[in-house]
């Protein structure tokens, strides 16, 4: 179990986490029971299994791009409360340092 330990002590540092001891232990536990589940799949025959990308056969409906004018940018800035040149001017919400 102490090489399942120092595994989960190595994530938990480079998670910048702090677990007790206990913590350590009941976590190395449960690794070692993901690693067992695993070993279990790997028994499975899967010769004849085509790989997925996804559990579903799904495809995506995308419209084609279409190329067409763009807005009018004096138009939509002729109603803007403040404005720098060709853009909005909004107030300032970041602070200088």
């Amino acid at each position: 179990m102490t090489d399942k330990k120092d595994v989960v002590k190595k994530i938990s540092n480079l998670a910048h986490l702090k677990l007790s001891e206990d913590e350590l232990d009941k976590y190395a536990q449960e690794f070692e029971k993901i690693l067992q589940y695993v070993e279990k799949l790997e028994e499975l025959d899967t010769e004849d299994i085509e790989p997925l990308s996804h559990v579903h056969d799904l495809t995506n409906v995308l419209r084609d791009d279409q190329s067409k004018q763009s807005l009018d940018r004096e138009k939509h800035l002729e109603n803007a409360p403040e404005r720098k040149g060709p853009y909005f001017q909004v107030p300032r919400v970041i602070e200088d340092k």
